[in-house]
């Protein structure tokens, strides 16, 4: 399992980049468990918690940037 304080360390290219991977991984996951031969499964529900952290954190990237525009659109009155 990956940690928010470790994400949050990558750039957003890299968080999109292992975000598509750990989408990909969802994906084997579940088809692994449509046809019976998943082992492990608390591993979807980790993935799955990966992603939303992941998501988490870009989101909140997305509100500081907005955040930083809107300070330095009303300073620039």
């Amino acid at each position: 399992m990956v940690e928010a304080r470790e994400i949050r360390e990558w750039t957003n290219d890299e968080i999109e980049h292992r975000l598509d991977e750990a989408h990909r991984e969802l994906f084997a996951l579940r088809r692994q468990l449509d046809l019976g031969r998943l082992e492990d499964f608390n591993r979807i529900k980790r993935v799955k918690r990966n992603i939303a952290r992941m998501k988490t954190i870009l989101r909140e990237r997305e509100l500081i940037a907005e955040m930083v525009a809107d300070v330095s659109a009303e300073e620039a009155r």
